[in-house]
């Protein structure tokens, strides 16, 4: 039994030769490994008699957690020494020059708050609504008729059923927010309605979710007159010119009529365009008084109340103003041309037609 006697001062030899981490896993294998002093020793035992090996078990236990207390003190040692020598090694040089590049805002983010900002100092306030939405709401309720081409898959996105079984759509434009504003609001009504809207179109003038912004005014005295009169406004401020040339010419919606195309004028010097001269025309937005259909679809009485409704494309709107000719470029997600087109802040436009 020599080595319960030598066991003690050969592990006190052996943890003077522990320096790094390895020779810790040589240490603990030599003592605690399958072969290693210990656990020999621990085999050993059951060849002594009872009272003899609860003793040596005992004195052997004491060791054995001695040794094991050991590892784990001196594993955290050396690790701390090693991170301390990682870090002095890897440390940064504070004097290198640092190469930055500030974020800019986004052209359509811009533009929304532009458009924001003018129609609230016209006293409307901004409505949202979800993305996905009923059939009823994106197309019925807005007196689209159950052939209309708009319905069809090759034009919308149609997505899971609700748990009524009524067919759900990703929303054409945001006239669905107008409305559940319209069954949750009495009139006098007065509101915009920006946000992102999906259809099937894929070209340089067309992506399959592209933003809108769409108004509505209800009350019971709102006109043609007065449509024309608020998107005249709108039109120059957004466009920052005190001259604008506008047309409204007749067309056809299902949820407005009489319903109008309205264009203003520019002209082209090389490559740009200047909005408010010139004889050439651009279509610019949708526009008509609310169908008495859509209101009766509401609740609310065609004979008490009447307004008058508006749409128009952000990144068109984007486009006309800072001369973008390709509507794909806005999600290539391409930093340089975000920082060509960005904007190192928001500019918004006040009713003066200034920028503050």
């Amino acid at each position: 039994m020599t080595k319960y006697k030598n066991i003690e001062s050969l592990i006190e030899n052996e943890k003077s030769e522990v320096s790094d981490l390895d020779t810790l896993e040589k240490f603990r294998l030599n003592f605690l490994g399958k072969k290693g002093e210990i656990s020999l020793l621990m085999k050993e035992l059951s060849k002594l008699g009872a009272d003899e090996r609860k003793q040596k078990a005992e004195e052997l236990n004491i060791i054995k957690v001695s040794v094991l207390k050991f590892i784990k003190d001196k594993t955290a040692e050396l690790q701390n020494v090693a991170m301390q020598g990682q870090l002095t090694s890897e440390s940064l040089d504070l004097s290198l020059p640092v190469s930055s590049q500030n974020g800019t805002i986004h052209p359509v983010t811009q533009v929304i708050e532009e458009v924001i900002a003018i129609f609230g100092d016209l006293d409307f306030f901004v409505a949202e609504g979800p993305e996905v939405e009923t059939d009823y709401n994106n197309f019925t309720a807005l007196n689209t008729s159950e052939h209309h081409p708009a319905r069809q898959m090759h034009d919308t996105f149609y997505v899971n059923s609700s748990s009524d079984n009524m067919p759900n759509v990703l929303r054409t434009h945001t006239s669905p927010v107008q409305i559940r504003s319209m069954l949750n609001q009495k009139p006098p009504i007065r509101l915009i309605a920006p946000g992102k809207t999906f259809r099937r179109d894929d070209d340089q003038t067309h992506t399959p979710m592209f933003h809108q912004v769409e108004g509505l005014v209800i009350d019971n005295e709102s006109n043609m007159s007065h449509l024309k009169g608020c998107l005249e406004t709108f039109l120059k401020l957004f466009f920052e010119t005190n001259s604008l040339k506008m047309r409204f010419r007749p067309s056809h919606f299902p949820f407005t009529e009489p319903s109008a195309e309205v264009d203003i004028g520019y002209k082209k010097k090389g490559n740009q365009l200047i909005i408010g001269e010139g004889d050439d025309w651009l279509e610019i937005l949708g526009c008509g008084m609310v169908h008495p259909n859509v209101l009766k679809n509401v609740n609310i009485n065609s004979d008490e109340y009447q307004g008058y409704a508006f749409g128009m494309g952000i990144e068109r709107l984007a486009m006309l103003k800072y001369g973008i000719s390709d509507l794909r470029t806005f999600f290539d997600n391409d930093l340089r041309w975000n920082k060509h087109y960005g904007f190192s802040s928001i500019n918004i436009p006040s009713l003066i037609g200034d920028l503050s």
